[in-house]
């Protein structure tokens, strides 16, 4: 059983919450979100917002709360081997009430289908709010261009 190693990044402000499954092993290395060079998921939220790729941690949490945007995974704890989101067994929910009563999130979404799939069984009924599933920025989804996930990601601007 592998524990989720990342806290929650938000603020009072947030206004959009963004769910992964679980984190990468790149991601639990730097104990940070989206830590794979290959994911595009930094390269997705700077051109919706206009802005240039974060390379530090620090400019990746400042290009998130200066936009709203919360982040965390569904999953607080899986079997998992490596990295593979088809291997998870064992999952158990994180618990986000921290993050939606110290907030103003309006909007819930997923990365990709598994963070869906495990946000429906596990949490949806317990929030009562859906989320909105977008197509996963992980470098194992090559069936979006960058173009067609920047078009799909945009409605998290708000």
């Amino acid at each position: 059983m592998i524990l989720h190693p990342i806290p929650p990044l938000y603020n009072k402000s947030s206004k959009i919450l963004v769910l992964g499954s679980f984190p990468s092993v790149k991601s639990r290395e730097q104990v940070f979100f989206y830590g794979h060079p290959q994911n595009r998921f930094w390269r997705v939220i700077s051109a919706i917002f206009g802005k240039n790729v974060p390379v530090t941690i620090e400019e990746k949490r400042e290009l998130l709360l200066n936009n709203g945007i919360a982040v965390w995974d569904v999953i607080a704890s899986c079997d998992i081997v490596g990295s593979s989101d088809i291997s998870i067994r064992n999952a158990v929910p994180n618990d986000l009430s921290m993050i939606l009563n110290n907030s103003k999130i309006e909007k819930i979404f997923v990365n990709g289908k598994t963070a869906e799939k495990y946000y429906n069984k596990h949490l949806k009924e317990k929030l009562g709010m859906e989320a909105i599933c977008l197509p996963s920025t992980s470098p194992a989804n090559a069936t979006y261009s960058f173009e067609d996930l920047v078009k799909a990601w945009g409605q998290i601007k708000i």
